[in-house]
């Protein structure tokens, strides 16, 4: 088998960021990998994602249950394994990734009860990882902002690129959710935590990206 690196993180945290900022260091080494993005929005097997981000079953995230949504993400992560990097994948070969079944760990979890939680994320894993036969990460980077930061990132972001923020990024309150939710999981699961936010303000990206890059180095290593 080969690697599985995630990069995962509350709304807003820069994902995708340090995303581009890892796999552009990790060419620029040399270093042979593919990369992949979730969910795959132009792909048909994400079209139960689009419907329900925007907003087709209902305009608040907890119209449709964790359960449900989950499978909708898994169906699309199992569609881009299987054609796109399993093969790769179990030929030993290293795979970046932005995001992952990690997301639903954060987003989805939070619409369950306070004590249904670590049964779901007990479903979760074992649903994608036991039952599809999804490989599990190697390394989870879990990018961590607090609620306030994340809205003013997200509203800023709205402006920037004249976009409307989906069911999720709009919901404040299910925001806060998922950022406790964010932590427990982490916990849960033991992802690697990177604090984006220190003595008050955000850390420069090329700070944080010097972070990941220690643990994803490590992680190669072993």
């Amino acid at each position: 088998m080969g690697k599985l690196i995630v990069i995962e993180g509350t709304d807003g945290s820069g994902k995708s960021t340090q995303f581009q900022l890892l796999t552009q260091r990790l060419s620029r080494e040399g270093r042979e990998f593919r990369q992949i993005v979730f969910p795959q929005y132009s792909e048909p097997s994400s079209a139960l994602i689009r419907m329900y981000l925007g907003g087709e079953f209902g305009s608040r995230p907890g119209d449709v249950n964790a359960y449900a949504a989950s499978a909708f993400y898994a169906v699309d992560r199992y569609a881009s394994f299987k054609k796109v990097w399993g093969e790769y994948y179990n030929g030993g070969g290293l795979v970046i990734s932005d995001r992952y079944t990690t997301s639903n760990a954060v987003h989805q979890a939070s619409k369950e009860p306070e004590d249904s939680r670590q049964s779901f994320l007990k479903w979760l894993y074992e649903f994608e990882y036991d039952h599809l036969g999804l490989p599990r990460p190697d390394l989870t980077l879990y990018l961590d902002v607090p609620t306030d930061f994340t809205e003013k990132l997200l509203r800023a972001r709205e402006q920037s690129t004249h976009t409307q923020a989906d069911i999720h990024e709009q919901d404040t309150a299910y925001l806060a959710t998922c950022r406790r939710m964010g932590a427990f999981a982490a916990d849960y699961y033991g992802w690697t935590v990177i604090s984006c936010v220190r003595d008050g303000k955000m850390r420069s990206m090329e700070d944080i990206h010097e972070e990941i890059y220690r643990h994803v180095r490590n992680c190669l290593e072993d």
